[in-house]
């Protein structure tokens, strides 16, 4: 059937599906994951460029910069170092997010084009997954903040009695900021562009006003700058640099892979292009500059770096400014954990079950896996959150954008067959749902680009040789291995499916 109904296409290219072109009771079909009609993709330039605002200025993006002055750089080095990661994975943002707009389809739907409609949940579910665990972090780090911020002006919380190795009264903090984060998301997409459109403005504030704060403990702008680097810029930097600067991509790997999911609300090409490319580097580098002199300025202040955003706002004593920090971590978590960790497992989740798990259930269930790995763990050294966890994401994640973009882009020509992405047997059905191909690109990318990962002695998971030792010397570059090996694997081997289809 998905051979004969012709879609309908748009005079700007944009794609939606023909009346009666899948069943509505398919068994890969529900409202969430099928296409968003050409009627309701009204997402502007503004839009997506707030949501990344919204996004960018968050306080584990702070915790990367700062954290990157913590393991020894100076400003210059962090900036640039974070500078160029969000120049380099704005290109697969892009490439990726161009299927959003003209079809309508999000990240599980589009990942059926290469994987094949049952296949589609090995990517898809790797991407939940990780999406679970940050936001297990995000909240986490939002409820202790909650938690300093309030002990602070009442006085008597971090004393509370201890539950599980925390104070109760944290636990509290962490349990309520989770429900009102789920109680947001509950409302639906809509609701979420309303709520990045006045928190962007707000977070940008809030970092503002620390830095001036800092700045005039300092005695300006001046020891904020000339803080050293205790790296230099020969043998002792660039092993930190290149794991950092995989680190720094890695983080928003994760929205290259998903970023369909919003992306498929956008007007045009035009929108996604212009707000993504205006949002996602600028405000990233911005952020990283106001970080990095904030906590160059504490190492000034108080003799060593405070890497923590929400523990350097606990040290001053004006109930006014505790009140402002605690509104603005808010606000600044709640923005990016809605937008970046619970939008894609809940569709994700969908995708696996279409018949029992709807968006809403999916964000439910997001949030209860992401209490369930225990956030605090990964946040407690630079080493682990940088290196191990985000190193190790980086690298899966690079293996899936890779087989993505060379289907979409090298074999497909960005031209799919938008019914049979929701019809058994058809065009992407392969081997009973299947494609075993790309299977075979994930496995040997995610092998070669997570293989070797290490850890230093005493400071990770790994052992210090590597997992499989020939291959350590890739895992700093996990990111960009897995991304290239599976995108010349997947092409090599899908090339005949190409030539049949020209």
């Amino acid at each position: 059937m998905s051979d004969t109904v012709i879609p309908r296409t748009h005079d700007d290219g944009r794609v939606e599906l023909a009346p009666g072109a899948v069943p509505a009771d398919g068994r890969f079909v529900n409202d969430d994951l099928l296409p968003v009609p050409l009627a309701k993709r009204r997402w502007t330039t503004y839009n997506f460029a707030a949501l990344w605002v919204g996004m960018a200025h968050n306080i584990p993006s702070w915790l990367l910069a700062s954290g990157l002055v913590a393991l020894g750089m100076d400003w210059k080095q962090a900036v640039f170092t974070i500078a160029l990661a969000n120049v380099i994975v704005l290109f697969p943002m892009l490439l990726t997010g161009h299927a959003g707009p003209k079809y309508g389809i999000p990240f599980p739907v589009l990942a059926r084009a290469s994987f094949g409609l049952i296949g589609a949940n090995l990517p898809a579910l790797i991407r939940a997954g990780v999406a679970c665990a940050w936001f297990g972090i995000q909240t986490w780090i939002g409820g202790q903040g909650i938690f300093i911020l309030l002990g602070k002006i009442f006085g008597g919380w971090a004393t509370a009695t201890e539950v599980g190795g925390q104070p109760w009264t944290l636990w509290v903090c962490f349990v309520l900021f989770w429900a009102l984060e789920l109680a947001i998301i509950y409302r639906g997409m809509e609701a979420l562009r309303r709520f990045e459109n006045w928190a962007a403005p707000f977070v940008i504030v809030g970092a503002v006003v620390l830095l001036v704060w800092i700045a005039m403990k300092a005695g300006g702008l001046g020891p904020l700058l000339d803080q050293p680097s205790k790296l230099g810029w020969g043998e002792d930097f660039w092993p930190v640099f290149f794991p950092a600067l995989m680190g720094m991509i890695a983080f928003w790997s994760t929205l290259s892979l998903n970023i369909p999911d919003f992306t498929r609300f956008g007007a045009g090409q035009r929108a996604q292009i212009w707000g993504q490319s205006l949002g996602l580097p600028t405000t990233m580098t911005l952020f990283a500059l106001l970080s990095v002199f904030v906590t160059s300025g504490s190492q000034a202040v108080y003799g060593a770096a405070v890497w923590d955003p929400v523990q350097l706002a606990a040290k001053t004593d004006n109930v006014f400014g505790l009140l402002f920090a605690l509104v603005t971590v808010l606000i600044a978590t709640i923005s990016v954990n809605i937008a970046a960790n619970v939008v894609s497992p809940a569709y994700d989740l969908a995708n696996l079950a279409p018949k029992l798990i709807d968006f809403r259930a999916g964000a439910l269930i997001s949030g209860v896996v992401g209490v369930l790995i225990m956030p605090w763990k990964l946040t407690e050294t630079p080493e682990l959150y940088i290196f191990t966890w985000l190193g190790l994401v980086g690298g899966l994640l690079g293996t899936v954008a890779g087989i993505l973009i060379a289907d979409y882009w090298i074999i497909r020509r960005t031209v799919l067959d938008l019914a049979a992405l929701y019809t058994p047997g058809g065009r992407y059905w392969y081997a009973s749902g299947w494609n075993l191909r790309a299977v075979a690109a994930f496995l040997v990318g995610g092998l070669l680009a997570v293989g070797g990962s290490h850890s230093a002695e005493g400071k990770g998971p790994f052992p210090e040789e590597g997992l499989i030792p020939f291959l350590r010397p890739l895992a700093d570059y996990g990111w960009a291995v897995g991304l290239a090996a599976a995108l010349g694997l997947y092409t090599v081997l899908m090339l005949p499916e190409r030539e049949r289809s020209a």
